[in-house]
This record gives structure tokens, C-alpha cells and sequence, in this order.
């Protein structure tokens, strides 16, 4: 029974990925003739309801097999169906088979249907541009004086230094390690990253924190005095917007630091910390047990105390127009990443897209989810990121395992389903704005995965002694382009992690931190990544336009990028130890080889473990 359905083909479903409330979908199912169906039902399942039995017509025959179709125009909202026939035997259920988009007996999985709000926006700007995500201390100190950094801060003198990854005597990572990377160092450097065609910065915490990440927010309204004052930030992002590079800072609102103004455990600052004391205004953003030593923290860190973001207080602080968001966006910021979105309650969610978008809806606002987020738990239910009242987009966790097991094993149809399984479920407007990455400041760095590491599971001792032969090291930037051209064609923003495009390796953090080597990059990675950039820019196709399969087979996957009347773009993604000639369709021989790839009058030849993009000519 797997011919019955296929959600991938318009002739068995007319809108072959998320639908806007008020469109009518037609589902469509066929069936030998032979089987005598005497009734067809579509079982559809509201999220969180019952599930609804809605009868399908008899449409047509060809004497073989037998059409049958329904109709619906569900609300917004999110939705699970799968199908049942009657024949003269009895009832046979129909669920998606794993892996596949297609109908069969056997399994309980059945297909999603997302229904968005026909008037949800997201920005238009962003749209086809390229992300580079700095960690500020580790990419560029200018070397200017800084006047307030508190005595405890431990320098490094030489850059090449690996970050301190060893832990302390009581088996502690403190982090309290810095290079000295600086705001002014950052806007020195944009023509650098305009020339690799980025159009959007996003820094990691800038805020005021007591260690190198500055997720334990100490002041949210001050710039930590390590990496400049206001100023320096205002003059970042006016120098960032000349270029038409956006700025977009990490907003960290789950927990503050325990050593901050609002904690104070450690008497620091002359405020009056909700560790101190009841009588704290800063009180009821905690929570505590018996004792002030017993408070809850993120993920039972007790350096970071949680906060209750439902609490009145907090939220109005964080979201208000006098608030912490305000404040950044009226200095420049053009929108924020939201750390642990899905660590937030939905109500805190709704004011912080109110406070980003006050003023100007082309503000972005990113979440950090790292699963499907259409149809993510958490916070005890079903979340509804892109119902138009909270995020923009997410950070497109899906997108990095889909492309890292393609450039890793080869394996291109699970490449291609895991792909396709969030075109389908996301909205297109939070699609085509979500981060696209290879490598983040959580993730051990891009080129040490393709290297064939494991540099999640080994000890930082282990990942710090890792060398690598040139020839180990030859291949792996050989996959690192291949994965990189594939990510930078697939719809939403390509995120580059500072130092990926000069060859910079490390296992999981700290290691992945290390400050960017200026003046010993690989040249031709750079080159590479400029011109990948370049190319990018060039396709206004990529701004929206959709996602087709080409084909996805013996380690070679296949697609196109499509919107009538603009410029076809297709990627030829070939992982096989071999060159390959990969024959296109008729319609698309009069397209040209871009980037890799040698066109043939039928095809193009692709070599080993690369990947060709062709545009129209």
C-alpha cells in the first residue's frame, strides 16, 4: 500500500507543506480496484483533541485503481492525520511509514499538518543574507584602553593559547579566562566580513558578566567593561548598518549570574541582591527553599540562579519600553537570539516579540530550539513559536544533522526526508529566516567533526590533544566545503562560527572558543567562503524561493531552488569516493555550472565528494 499517498506528490496532496488558515487542501487517496473499497476516512487529530472522522468522495477510476478525495480549510493551528478504508474483509488503517512521506500498514507514525495565520509576518530584510555568529572575546582586541574591569579578570598574553580547559582543584570549569576580543576590535573588522558577503552579525552576551561566555548576566543594561563601554556599541552597529550588516544580540533571560546586581551573592555590587535579603526588589525574580542557599538554578548550576520570568517584575524589566530590550534596540541592536527559547513560558515569549518588534517590524528574533519546533515540548505542552505572536525563526538544529550525516556517511534519502521534514512542517515565512548552522559556540568546531572525531564524547584533554595529518586535515576541508555549499542552498540564513572559514578546529567547549588567528588563516578557505558568499547574494531566489528534490540516491543528494520568474538555483551534492555524471532533467540543461562541476550537453560532471551549484543562465 505504498503508492496509496504520498504527501511529497500535489496529485495525493494539493499543498505539499504548511498551509495558511483559509486555504483549502485537497487530500486524495488511490486504490487497487481490486480491493472493492467501499469507504475511505480521514482521521484528523487537533492537536491536544480528538481525533475527527471526515469522510472522503469517490472521484474517478481507470479501471485499475480508484481516486478518492476530501476537502478541508482547518484554523490555525497544528494537526495529525492519517487515513482508513472499508472493504468487504474489513478496515485497513493507513499511518506514514518511518523515514518516508508515503502510506502503509505497518507503524502508528502519522503525517503533520501545520496550519499558520494568513497575516503572520516576519522580516523581509534578512531574507537571503548570510549570519556570522562572534563569540566577542575571542575574535579581534584593537587594542584600546578599558577603564572599569574588575581586578579578578585573568588575561592571556599570547592569542595562540588554547582556552583554559582544564578544571580547577574542586573539578570545576570557571571560565574566567579571557583574550581581550573587544567591540571596537569587531568594528574594525566588518569590511573583513562584508568581503565574505555576511550580512547579519550575531554576538554572543555583551552584557556585564564575571566569566568569558557572559551567559551569567551580572548588569543587563551595561556593556561589560572588557569589551568597551555604550559608546563602542553604538559605534559598532552605525559602522555594521553603512555596510547593510544588521546586528543581533543574545538575549539571556532563563537565569542571571548568582555574582550579579540582582543576586549579588557575593556582595559585589552596593545593590541590595535577592540573595541578601526579602526585602531585595529583586526578590520574587528567584525562587527560593528554606534557606538562601537553597534557591533553584539552570540545570542545577548554582552559578546561574533561575529566574521566574512569569513574575510581573521581571517580565516588565526584561520587555517593558523603559527595558532591557529597549534599551539595546535604541542603541543600534536590529534584533535579538534568544538563549534556551524553549526554556521560556509562552506568555514571557509573547511580550519579548512585542518588545523586538515595537517600532519596527523588521526586527529579527531568533530562538534557540534544537528540534523541529513546529511541533516541540515543552513547558509542559505543545509550544506555538510561529503562530505570528512570538519567533521569527529558530536556529535550524534539524538542517545541521541532516547535512553533517550526508557529508559524514553518504547517506543521501535520509538527508533529503530530514530536509524536507521541516520545509513541510514550518511555515514559509520562519523558514526562510531561521539560522542555518554547521557550528556554534556549543557545537566542538565544523572542521573536527569532518575530520572523523567524535569530539562530543571525548574528554576536553582528549579533543585538546588531537593533531592532524595533513592528510586528514586535506579532506576534512575538502567536506567542510561540500557541507558548507549544500547548508548555504538550503532555505533560511546560512550562520557562519567565527573562524570556520579561516580553518579553526577545536573539540567542545572551551575548545571551540579559541581567539579567530589572524594573520595565519587558510587563504583559500577564506577565498572559498567569499565566493560562496558572493554567489549566494547574487540569487534572489534564495530570499523564498521553495524547496524541490531532485533526487536523493547512492550517496548523492539533488535540489532546486524555485519561484517563477526569478533565476533557478540547483545543488548536485555528490558524497561518493568517485566522480559522478548526474543527468538533469531536460527543462534545466540550459543551466550553468556556478561553483564545481563541469557541464556535459546532458548532465554535469561532479567530482568526489563535492558539490556543484548550477545557476539559469
Amino acid at each position: 500500500m505504498d503508492t496509496a499517498f504520498n504527501a511529497e506528490k500535489t496529485e495525493h496532496c494539493s499543498v505539499t507543506g504548511a498551509l495558511a488558515a483559509g486555504e483549502t487542501l485537497r487530500l486524495r487517496l488511490v486504490v487497487p480496484r481490486s480491493f472493492g473499497v467501499s469507504a475511505c476516512t480521514l482521521l484528523l487529530t487537533p492537536d491536544g483533541e480528538e481525533t475527527r472522522s471526515l469522510p472522503f468522495s469517490w472521484e474517478s477510476t481507470n479501471g485499475t485503481d480508484e481516486w478518492w478525495g476530501v476537502s478541508i480549510t482547518p484554523p490555525a493551528g497544528l494537526y495529525f492525520y492519517h487515513f482508513s478504508f472499508e472493504t468487504s474483509w474489513g478496515v485497513t488503517v493507513l499511518h506514514r511509514q518511518p523515514g518516508s512521506f508515503s502510506a502503509g500498514v505497518d507503524g502508528d507514525e502519522r503525517w503533520q499538518l501545520t496550519v499558520y495565520p494568513p497575516e503572520s509576518r516576519t522580516p523581509e530584510g534578512i531574507r537571503g543574507g548570510i549570519l556570522y555568529q562572534i563569540f566577542p572575546d575571542r575574535f579581534f582586541n584593537s587594542g584600546e584602553q578599558k577603564t572599569g574591569v574588575p581586578a579578578d579578570r585573568r588575561m592571556h598574553t599570547d592569542q595562540t593559547d588554547l582556552p583554559d580547559y582544564r578544571p580547577d582543584s574542586e573539578g570545576c570549569y570557571r571560565n574566567d579566562d579571557y583574550f581581550g576580543g573587544d567591540l571596537a576590535g569587531i568594528r574594525e573588522k566588518l569590511p573583513y566580513l562584508k568581503s565574505l558577503g555576511v550580512t547579519a552579525l550575531y554576538l554572543n552576551p555583551i552584557a556585564e558578566a564575571h566569566s568569558n561566555h557572559r551567559y551569567n548576566t551580572a548588569d543587563y543594561k551595561k556593556v561589560d567593561p572588557l569589551l568597551g563601554g555604550e559608546a563602542d556599541f553604538k559605534d559598532l552597529c552605525a559602522a555594521a548598518h553603512r555596510l547593510s550588516i544588521r546586528v543581533l544580540i543574545d538575549g539571556v533571560y532563563s537565569h542571571t549570574g548568582d555574582d550579579s546586581v540582582y543576586f549579588n551573592k557575593y556582595g559585589r555590587y552596593p545593590s541590595l541582591g535577592a540573595y541578601q535579603s526579602d526585602a531585595s526588589p529583586y526578590r520574587s525574580w528567584y525562587t527560593f527553599g528554606e534557606t538562601r542557599d537553597e534557591y533553584a538554578c539552570w540545570w542545577n548550576i548554582d552559578t546561574l540562579p533561575e529566574v521566574n520570568e512569569n513574575d510581573p517584575g521581571f517580565t516588565e524589566f526584561i520587555t517593558g519600553e523603559e527595558g532591557v530590550i529597549a534599551r539595546w534596540l535604541s542603541l543600534g541592536a536590529d534584533g535579538v537570539r534568544l538563549d534556551v527559547a524553549d526554556e521560556l513560558p509562552d506568555a514571557f515569549l509573547d511580550r519579548v516579540r512585542a518588545a523586538v518588534k515595537r517600532g519596527d517590524e523588521e526586527r529579527w528574533l531568533i530562538g534557540e530550539v534544537w528540534e523541529d519546533a513546529s511541533n516541540k515540548i515543552s513547558h509542559g505542552g505543545r509550544r506555538r513559536y510561529f503562530d505570528g505572536r512570538q519567533l521569527d525563526g529558530v536556529m535550524n538544529y534539524p538542517f545541521r544533522d541532516a547535512v553533517l550525516r550526508l557529508t559524514l556517511t553518504g547517506d543521501a534519502p535520509g538527508f533529503m526526508y530530514a530536509v524536507l521534514s521541516v520545509v513541510r512542517h514550518y511555515p514559509p515565512q520562519n523558514l526562510h529566516v531561521g539560522m542555518n548552522l554547521l557550528g556554534t559556540h556549543d557545537t566542538p568546531r565544523l572542521l573536527t567533526v569532518l575530520a572523523g572525531y567524535d569530539a562530543e564524547r571525548l574528554s576536553r584533554e582528549a579533543a585538546a590533544a588531537i593533531t592532524y595529518t595533513p592528510e586528514a586535515l586535506s579532506r576534512a576541508k575538502r567536506l567542510l566545503r561540500f557541507a558548507v555549499t549544500v547548508n548555504y542552498f538550503l532555505p533560511g540564513v546560512p550562520s557562519i562560527y567565527y573562524g570556520d572559514e579561516a580553518g579553526m578546529t577545536g573539540g567542545r567547549d572551551p575548545l571551540n572558543r579559541a581567539f579567530f588567528p589572524w594573520g595565519r588563516e587558510d587563504a583559500a578557505l577564506v577565498d572559498f567562503y567569499r565566493r560562496l558568499g558572493s554567489l549566494r547574494l547574487s540569487q534572489p531566489v534564495l530570499k523564498s524561493g521553495g524547496f524541490y528534490p531532485l533526487s536523493a540516491a547512492l550517496g548523492c543528494a539533488a535540489f532546486l531552488r524555485y519561484e517563477p520568474g526569478l533565476p533557478r538555483v540547483a545543488v548536485i551534492a555528490n558524497r561518493n569516493p568517485e566522480p559522478i555524471h548526474y543527468v538533469l532533467n531536460a527543462d534545466m540543461r540550459g543551466m550553468a555550472c556556478a561553483m564545481g562541476g563541469e557541464r556535459t550537453p546532458e548532465g554535469v560532471w561532479v567530482p568526489a565528494e563535492t558539490a556543484a551549484v548550477l545557476t539559469d543562465a
